[in-house]
């Protein structure tokens, strides 16, 4: 086990600031000139042309120079991006208005549209909607992305920062540190990220407290591939609650040092381990971790990679390593025959008359899937879905099963959305996802090689 991460932040309060001896300023939304729509996305595909198509620098200079215009190129982008957003929001509610939709209930999946557009994960959607509708209550900040001078990551800082002020305070602080280009030149990330923690209290240090108070609940523990067979295991939790623990590994280590030959970073991972799981090492605790693999990489030493759901692809090598070890600690090693197209690897069909995808058909779908089948999404999967709805006359098999994160689960049941799923010529299950918007997206389940790479 590599890295054990304690996500913990403290913030020092130091240092005044007077943000009330600012006046107030008025929030306008600037909207693209343009002659129409089809204008429009033709000169953006023109610049992207252009852009691709820029001869090589003369000399160092003239490099130095572009990489700093193309970083504000990219920050244009996305004020043009944020603003195109709210013209959707604000779109997809005057429709919506009209079809007698209560408010309550207007722009739901907005953000999975909002993320497949822009390639991005259910999740960063969210972050991108919520982004755009800040942009709307910090005019200077907006005004800095749309110039270049700001990029889109310490715009969001700002953003994350402010997040929970009333939005005249939230303007004020947009002011202090956006009104004047000057302000931040020269100024970190972590600098910018401090400043804007500070301000924020002297503004309003209930809603600070408030804040601090509300976040344990946000506690979590989290798994992230590594290379080379790792995993990090991370945990955001309270700031006592992450020291104290931090500090009872340190001190155990602290007090083995010289002993063996572990260095100081591996006696606190295996400590820990063995406080959570009660075994010095990961090969005594009866979890079950799943090998998907082909029967030629099992017995007949193909080099086709296998997979570790929840992990990702690892080298056949190591997959016939880890089973064997298992064998060699005596432990009960299932294996359970997923059948595959010989061809592309595709993992092959299984179906229920049941409305609940049973245990089995879970299993397969999931080991199908690997992650969330909505395009660009590579959240674990949480729930399995019929893709044409089961109450509209759905099957339950696995051609009509999709493996989706809960975050999409949700918002594909809004109107307008529409999945369609099918075997292609590799055998290979594909789901087209239509939106409110008739944009189409494909998404391909993942095969799995049967042959040497």
């Amino acid at each position: 086990m590599e890295n054990v991460g304690l996500w913990i932040q403290i913030v020092l309060c130091t240092n005044s600031f007077d943000p009330d001896t600012l006046s107030e300023p008025s929030c306008t939304h600037v909207l693209m000139n343009s002659t129409s729509a089809i204008d429009a996305r033709a000169t953006l595909r023109e610049m992207m042309t252009a852009l691709a198509d820029l001869p090589i620098a003369a000399d160092e200079a003239e490099t130095v120079d572009r990489i700093s215009l193309m970083e504000s190129i990219k920050a244009v982008c996305a004020a043009g991006q944020a603003e195109d957003t709210l013209r959707l929001q604000e779109l997809r509610s005057a429709a919506e208005s009209e079809r007698g939709v209560p408010v309550e209930r207007r722009c739901r999946g907005l953000s999975a549209e909002v993320a497949l557009a822009r390639r991005a994960s259910g999740n960063a959607g969210g972050r991108h909607l919520g982004f755009a509708r800040a942009m709307s209550e910090m005019p200077n900040t907006f005004a800095r992305l749309r110039e270049g001078s700001l990029s889109e990551w310490r715009a969001t800082i700002l953003v994350r920062e402010t997040a929970y002020l009333q939005v005249e305070d939230r303007r004020i602080i947009d002011h202090a540190l956006c009104a004047d280009t000057s302000t931040l030149e020269s100024v970190g990330d972590r600098a910018l990220e401090a400043l804007a923690k500070r301000i924020t209290y002297e503004r309003d240090p209930q809603a600070v407290v408030d804040d601090n108070a509300s976040a344990p609940k946000d506690r979590r523990v989290t798994m992230r591939p590594k290379p080379d067979a790792m995993v990090q295991l991370s945990a955001l939790l309270p700031m006592t609650a992450g020291i104290a623990a931090y500090a009872a590994l340190k001190q155990h280590a602290d007090g083995l040092v010289g002993d063996g030959d572990r260095t100081h970073a591996q006696v606190m991972a295996d400590t820990l381990l063995e406080r959570l799981t009660g075994k010095a090492a990961a090969e005594d605790v009866a979890v079950s971790v799943d090998v998907v693999m082909s029967a030629d990489t099992l017995v007949a030493g193909s080099n086709a990679a296998a997979e570790v759901p929840g992990y990702g692809p690892v080298p056949a090598d190591t997959a016939r390593s880890l089973i064997s070890d298992t064998l060699d600690a005596d432990a009960l090693v299932t294996l359970r025959r997923l059948f595959a197209a010989p061809e592309s690897g595709a993992l092959v069909a299984m179906e229920s008359r049941a409305r609940i995808f049973p245990t089995g058909l879970r299993r397969f779908i999931t080991r199908r899937d690997v992650s969330c089948r909505m395009a660009y999404c590579d959240a674990p999967i949480a729930e399995i879905d019929h893709a044409h709805p089961h109450v509209d006359g759905g099957v339950t098999d696995s051609l009509n099963g999709n493996g989706l994160c809960r975050t999409h689960n949700r918002q594909k049941q809004n109107p307008g959305w529409a999945v369609t799923t099918s075997i292609d010529d590799d055998d290979t299950h594909e789901a087209l996802i239509r939106t409110p918007t008739g944009h189409e997206h494909r998404s391909r389940a993942p095969a799995r090689r049967t042959d040497a790479a």
